[in-house]
This record gives structure tokens, C-alpha cells and sequence, in this order.
């Protein structure tokens, strides 16, 4: 599947109350204000206010509603409140959009001192979005409906050198999903996740061997949260990601070695200047 498979049709959102996670820039800010024109009620969250209050008056222009809830979701009391204030506010949430996120690239190698690089992202890229899903999963039981989007990325898939720590939070999303949706399967509550490419963010743009490669804009990406929402298949990705997925199940040793082959031959380049 390639991002222009994954269209908009217009049919409004009937004023579902989506929460969108990490919706101060990139993907989340343009997921918001996609959904925004398709009647969703959105409930924004991200650590900075002055950003939320900037994307919130994007989504008014566009005749839009959303409310902002600035947090912190890497301190487990911010998630709680943040939470309680949007049941307080709507009730319920139709949707929850599990998108913020935090990358480190570093090898294995030069990690063995930095055991906060693991932690760092394990907060933020997993027990966030657990705990925010743990706390709005309830009344969506109650309701007999739900939708859960996590991100995770085809670095997951790939299991992607000098990503380490961020593969691994990913990988704990992932299967932590899997779990949900089996569990939830007879209950209302789906569950997508959703493996993105390289999309060009300021996350990504850190690493700067990346800024060279083509990657999906934050646009397009927003189309595929749009898509699984109005959707709600099991996965959303590449096929690239699908082939790499299944060669590390058959082949686990082989794709392995070649994957760091490739990686480290992509690194030598970036050193060279020639990348």
C-alpha cells in the first residue's frame, strides 16, 4: 500500500469525540485538522500550550471545534488528569489517537552507560499511551464502541539499527495492541496500528542522514490516521514493511545480517559525505 492509497472520502465524522496525542506539530496537528474537517469534536493534546492554542485556532479557521489539554505524558499523574479533564468535558471518547512519541538514534553500542536513553522512550512511546488508554478504555466498554490508533513505524518491522530504544518502545505498543484488540474483539473496541515510513517531522529531521531520503509528508501521513479511523482495519503500512516483517519471520538470521549490512553501509556514506 502506498499513502495515496489511503484517500478521504467526505462523509462528515458526526461529531465524534477524537483525543489526538502529540497534536502540537506534525502528524498530529495535521491529523487534527484533517478530522476537523470532517465535523469530529477533537480534544488536543501535547506539553505545549502556546502550540495547542496555535492549532486550535487552525481548526476554528476551518470552522472546526477543539478543545486543548496540555500535558506532560511522560509523568503518569498529567495522563491521569489529562484524562479525567476530557471524560469530565465529553463524557466519553470516541477515538484515541496514540500519537506523540520521542526517537534516539544511538547504537547498542555506545548505550551500554545510558540506561535513560531505554527509559526516556519506553515512557513516553508506551507506558503513555497504556495509561491514557486504561483511562479512557472503561466508558468505551460501556458503550459497546471505541477505536484505538496507535503509531508505531516500519523501523519495527525492519528492526531498524541504531534505533534500539525507540524499536523497543514500539515493539512494546505493538504487542500490547495486539492483545487489546483480541481481548476486545467481541466488545465494540477496535484497535489499528498504524506503521508509518520515514514522514518528514523535526523528529526525524534529527537524524541527518534522513533529511537526504525521500519521506512522507506530515499530509500524507494524516491521511492514513483518517483513513483507519473511518476504516478501522487491524494494520495500516507499507508493503515494503509487510516484506520486511515477513522475512525477519522466515529468514530471522539472514535479514538480520543484512540489514546491519545495509545500515552500516548507509552510516559509512553519511561519514563520507557522500550520503
Amino acid at each position: 500500500m502506498t499513502a495515496d492509497s489511503y484517500g478521504i472520502d467526505q462523509n462528515p465524522m458526526n461529531q465524534s469525540v477524537i483525543v489526538i496525542t502529540g497534536a502540537s506539530s506534525g502528524i498530529g496537528e495535521q491529523a487534527a485538522l484533517q478530522l476537523a474537517q470532517r465535523g469530529a469534536q477533537l480534544c488536543l493534546v501535547a506539553r505545549r500550550r502556546e502550540e495547542l492554542e496555535r492549532v486550535q485556532a487552525l481548526v476554528a479557521a476551518r470552522g472546526g471545534a477543539a478543545a486543548i489539554y496540555p500535558a506532560d505524558l511522560s509523568v503518569e499523574e498529567e495522563v491521569d488528569r489529562c484524562a479525567a479533564a476530557i471524560l469530565g468535558e465529553h463524557g466519553h471518547a470516541d477515538v484515541l489517537v496514540n500519537n506523540a512519541g520521542r526517537s534516539i538514534r544511538r547504537s547498542i553500542r555506545n548505550s551500554l552507560d545510558r540506561d535513560h536513553d531505554f527509559h526516556r522512550t519506553m515512557q513516553i512511546n508506551y507506558f503513555a499511551a497504556v495509561r491514557l488508554t486504561m483511562r479512557l478504555l472503561p466508558r468505551m466498554i460501556e458503550r459497546g464502541q471505541g477505536h484505538i490508533v496507535n503509531i508505531t513505524s516500519m523501523a519495527v518491522q525492519a528492526a531498524t539499527p541504531g534505533f534500539a530504544a525507540y524499536v523497543a518502545s514500539k515493539y512494546a505498543l505493538e504487542g500490547y495492541s495486539r492483545v487489546l484488540a483480541a481481548e476486545m474483539a467481541d466488545r465494540g473496541v477496535q484497535v489499528t496500528v498504524v506503521h508509518y515510513p520515514l514522514v518528514r517531522t523535526p523528529m526525524s529531521s534529527a537524524t541527518e542522514v534522513y533529511r537526504k531520503v525521500r519521506q512522507m509528508s506530515p499530509e500524507q501521513a494524516a491521511r492514513w490516521i483518517v483513513r483507519a479511523i473511518d476504516k478501522r482495519p487491524a494494520r495500516v503500512g507499507t508493503l515494503l514493511g509487510e516484506a520486511l516483517e515477513t522475512a525477519n519471520v522466515l529468514m530471522p538470521g539472514t535479514t538480520a545480517r543484512w540489514t546491519g549490512r545495509v545500515f552500516r553501509y548507509m552510516s559509512k556514506l553519511q561519514r563520507s559525505g557522500i550520503g
